[in-house]
């Protein structure tokens, strides 16, 4: 397959069938927790018209995460939290950063410790998820945010 790119920056096979497609998500946070992103991001592959290929979703944050995880069952995501809280407790007094307040630096170290990408393969024109597999953005502050997701779809329509 020979690939081009057009004027827009869209990369397309000679046939003028896109196999790069990108868009952004925006999800408003609670607080401190975990927002199921699995359809948006699902409705974004659909959309995209490929169908076999991959699927990243990045987040352009670094005090909030995304995870793949158990989708059945909220203790699981409640239970990761305890975990995080022992490893990056807010207000640790050895913390330097805290501009934003006692949640500020171990929000960040929280995001490092899990992930802001995530790939996924992509067939049929669906991500190819596990049955007990679900997307989520993980908010590390305690205070709802506004949060960026970006999600890139490539592979052949």
């Amino acid at each position: 397959m020979q690939l081009f790119c057009n004027r827009h920056g869209v990369y397309s096979t000679l046939e003028g069938r896109p196999v790069i497609e990108q868009k952004t998500l925006e999800f408003r946070t609670r607080g401190r927790g975990t927002t199921d992103i699995t359809a948006e991001v699902a409705r974004a592959v659909a959309g995209s018209g490929i169908r076999t290929g991959l699927c990243t979703v990045f987040l352009q944050h670094t005090s909030a995460s995304l995870i793949l995880c158990e989708n059945a069952d909220p203790d699981v995501r409640r239970d990761l939290e305890t975990i995080l809280a022992r490893l990056a407790p807010d207000g640790d007094p050895a913390y330097v950063h805290d501009a934003e307040g006692p949640d500020d630096m171990a929000a960040h170290a929280r995001s490092i410790l899990t992930s802001n990408s995530v790939t996924i393969p992509v067939s049929d024109g669906r991500l190819m998820l596990g049955t007990w597999q679900g997307l989520y953005l993980w908010e590390h502050r305690h205070a709802g945010h506004a949060r960026s997701v970006v999600v890139t779809v490539m592979g052949e329509a």
